[in-house]
């Protein structure tokens, strides 16, 4: 273990073995951390800080999803939006102790996880989300309030933090919604990102028609179709698709739908606990991976995960892929460490910038001790981190070079 990092002005200047890289800049002022691994930050591709508040407190309702969801909207309005900012900047922090320097963030509130991601001092893409808008006949109006609160967002854009644009899911969004969001992200180069293709009860609203909200249309007076395909078919038809947008979940796709999503250039964000939380299943992982797809892990709420740990969060992602009915092949602890960080940049279209420990990209770094007896004797670095390491187990977290989190 002789690993060294050297940072100047918040970027990566060399990376090399420790005694080589003091003889080639003796003056520079050196922080060792004893037995530790330093990594490229993590990067939590798909997460909620505005419902940092709500951990465990849907636990009673996850069996019926539509009942999860209907609930989390109503404790959700129950709080003041300063409520909501506390919860995100806690929930922020939790995962900058967890070694996590970036964040893709959807928040129905936006403004409340932006300032959480500033107040902080984390990198990340927020994605201001669509309220619950499944009727074609409102979608100009329910438009014109995205953009606007979109437009409002975007003039508080710093280097660290951007903002995107997130249509809640295939069933929540209606389709002339999402014609017109996808226009607007095309003409604008905005960053989409979608819930989809997550559970068993969306893949029968969307091919058969049936169930899940079907009685909440009625109740409410609204009008939704069901396209008579599978969400990914849905996407690809309104020009979703074409936007490369982010995917998160993903679990209920065919090999036709996994197909699309590489041939159109969109992403995955892969949510394996939060999936196997809800029992909605095991997402094909090695067949995005060998798609070609850009694959990042997120962490999801800690309203459906309880932690925000991605470390945990890979280990669990190795174990259910090579669990997974029907899959293919083992993956690895280095492919799923590197979903967890250059796959996330990727995901998030900032791996020019962020994701790998190489010179000229920003010094976002993770660093995690390796004193533990629970992984020692290491035989295998990636094994150490994946199978043996926790968030617990991180000692600081950087961002462009400015320590964010100190475990001391």
């Amino acid at each position: 273990m002789d690993g060294a990092v050297v940072i100047e002005n918040g970027e990566i200047v060399a990376v090399g073995p420790c005694t080589e890289l003091e003889s080639k800049f003796p003056s520079a002022k050196c922080e060792d951390f004893g037995d530790a691994a330093i990594l490229p930050g993590l990067v939590n591709c798909h997460s909620h800080l505005e419902l940092t508040a709500m951990r465990g407190a849907l636990d009673d309702v996850e069996h019926d999803f539509r009942s999860w969801l209907l609930k989390i909207q109503s404790l959700r309005s129950s709080m003041t939006e300063a409520d909501i900012e506390v919860a995100a900047i806690a929930g922020a922090r939790e995962g900058a102790a967890g070694g996590v320097t970036c964040f893709g963030d959807i928040g129905r509130y936006g403004k409340t996880g932006l300032n959480a991601l500033k107040t902080v001092g984390l990198r990340g893409v927020l994605f201001q989300e669509t309220e619950f808008s499944p009727d074609d006949r409102t979608a100009d109006e329910d438009f014109a309030k995205l953009g606007a609160a979109f437009e409002a967002l975007k003039k508080e854009e710093t280097e660290l933090v951007r903002v995107g644009l997130s249509p809640h899911s295939t069933y929540t969004v209606s389709s002339r919604l999402f014609e017109l969001i996808a226009q607007y992200a095309i003409l604008n180069r905005i960053s989409l990102t979608i819930h989809a293709a997550e559970a068993q009860d969306e893949f029968k609203l969307l091919t058969e028609g049936e169930g899940f909200f079907t009685e909440v249309y009625e109740r409410f007076g609204l009008e939704w179709q069901s396209p008579h395909c599978t969400p990914i078919e849905y996407l690809e038809r309104l020009g979703v698709l074409s936007t490369q947008p982010l995917l998160a979940h993903c679990v209920t796709v065919s090999d036709s739908d996994i197909a699309k999503i590489a041939a159109n250039g969109a992403k995955i964000a892969h949510c394996p606990k939060s999936n196997a939380k809800f029992g909605h299943g095991y997402a094909p992982f090695e067949a995005f991976l060998d798609e070609g797809i850009s694959v990042g892990l997120g962490s999801d709420s800690v309203a459906s995960n309880n932690v925000c740990d991605l470390l945990e969060e890979s280990r669990f992602a190795a174990l259910a892929a090579r669990n997974r009915e029907g899959s293919k092949r083992f993956i690895s602890a280095k492919e799923v460490l590197e979903s967890a960080t250059l796959g996330g940049a990727k995901a998030l279209g900032l791996d020019l910038s962020i994701g790998s420990l190489e010179a000229g990209k920003q010094a976002d770094i993770a660093v995690v001790s390796l004193s533990s007896l629970a992984q020692r004797p290491i035989s295998d670095i990636y094994a150490a981190l994946v199978f043996s390491s926790n968030a617990r187990d991180v000692m600081a977290t950087f961002i462009a070079g400015q320590k964010i989190y100190s475990s001391d």
